[in-house]
């Protein structure tokens, strides 16, 4: 039987890089590419694999570049610059598609093609990354344990140094806005819209609402129609979100932009010891009947505690692609719950839970508006 072909793009990025190895590390022969001739020689040459140029602006250059691939992992940001390209061109080439992104616009436009991909035979999974792996898993969970849930809250304690490829991609959507979702649409508030004490699995913490990725795919998972994300910050960050409603305009400009990038270009990413070390919280409520004062008819809570936010990437990418690779997805648009079940988290390793709160406190509701 032919061997499966994956091709990692982007794969000399900090998390590309992480990808890479790890598929390697596990019997799989990945072809690196990318787009920029000398990153990509001399990762070619450090991990003796096979290499393949192409840019993404040339619809021709891609399906050349994957007519002998069935799976594409997409790690190259920002992705809303590279998804779309590379999603057209594997549905043309029938290659199945899964990347790491964790933008709600691009998971929203992959999920719009989901028709085109299923006629193609092609599965198309995104954000097989965390945070939407463990939160994907355990808002579907979540639902199991409450059928009736009308709205879902998810959220990550996670605070590390961000990679240069997740910096530049927060610079590219610098003018975006918050959001929720709300009776199963996208709808935008202002950043860092609301706040709330949360107990993470380590005793309460501040936590602001962000635009995170799990908002579209936890509510394709489960149906539940609404949807909340947030994150754990610190005072000082909190008040960054804040300030960013007024200074956005400033952000925006190309000459701060570009000096931004330039200085998030001196720190790759957190070293291997950071990583070995590092822990993720994942905590998620489900309620019936929320009367937007915290006052739901019913409520329960789960909880997650995962490795480090890098080391659930690289494990979660490259086993949702052998997983998908061995037919395991079906053809379409897939979230990772949606696709193999809210135990899947658990095939990735260190990951701890389901801690499930049986008759839990409430934790407190929306604290404050951040004016």
């Amino acid at each position: 039987m032919a061997t499966s072909t994956l091709l990692i793009y982007g794969s000399y990025g900090y998390v590309g890089d992480l990808i890479a190895r790890e598929a390697i590390d596990r019997g799989l022969d990945p072809i690196l590419a990318g787009r920029s001739r000398d990153d990509l020689r001399e990762q070619v040459d450090e991990l003796g694999r096979p290499g393949r140029r192409f840019s993404l602006e040339d619809p021709g250059a891609v399906d050349e570049a994957l007519v002998d691939v069935d799976c594409v992992v997409n790690c190259a940001g920002p992705f809303s610059n590279t998804a779309e390209p590379l999603v057209e061109g594997c549905i043309r080439s029938g290659a199945d598609y899964v990347d790491i992104t964790g933008e709600i616009p691009v998971i929203e436009s992959i999920q719009d093609l989901d028709g085109k991909a299923r006629e193609a035979g092609v599965t198309m999974l995104p954000a097989a990354a965390l945070s939407t792996i463990p939160m994907d898993c355990l808002a579907a969970h979540l639902a199991d344990r409450l059928p009736e849930a009308d709205h879902l809250a998810l959220g990550v304690d996670a605070v590390r140094i961000p990679s240069i490829g997740t910096v530049r991609t927060v610079l590219e959507g610098a003018d975006t806005e918050g959001a929720v979702r709300r009776d199963g649409r996208v709808e935008h508030v202002p950043t860092a819209w609301q706040t709330r004490e949360i107990d993470f699995g380590r005793g309460e913490r501040p936590a602001v609402t962000m635009p995170m990725g799990d908002i579209s795919t936890a509510h394709y998972t489960t149906g539940v129609p609404n949807v909340e994300m947030y994150a754990m910050l610190p005072q000082p960050a909190r008040l960054a979100l804040k300030s960013h409603r007024y200074l956005s305009p400033v952000f925006e400009s190309k000459p701060v932009r570009w000096l931004l990038k330039q200085l998030a270009g001196v720190r790759d990413g957190p070293s291997e010891w950071a990583r070995e070390r590092g822990t993720a919280y994942v905590w998620g409520e489900a309620t019936v009947g929320d009367d937007g004062e915290g006052d739901p008819d019913e409520r329960v809570v789960s909880r997650l505690r995962t490795p480090d936010p890098y080391v659930v990437t690289a494990d979660g990418a490259v086993t949702v692609a052998e997983r998908v690779l061995e037919g395991d997805a079906d053809a379409g648009f897939q979230t990772p719950a949606g696709a193999f079940g809210p135990e899947f988290v658990f095939e990735l390793e260190g990951v701890e839970g389901f801690f499930d709160e049986v008759t839990p406190e409430a934790s407190s509701p929306v604290s404050s508006l951040l004016q």
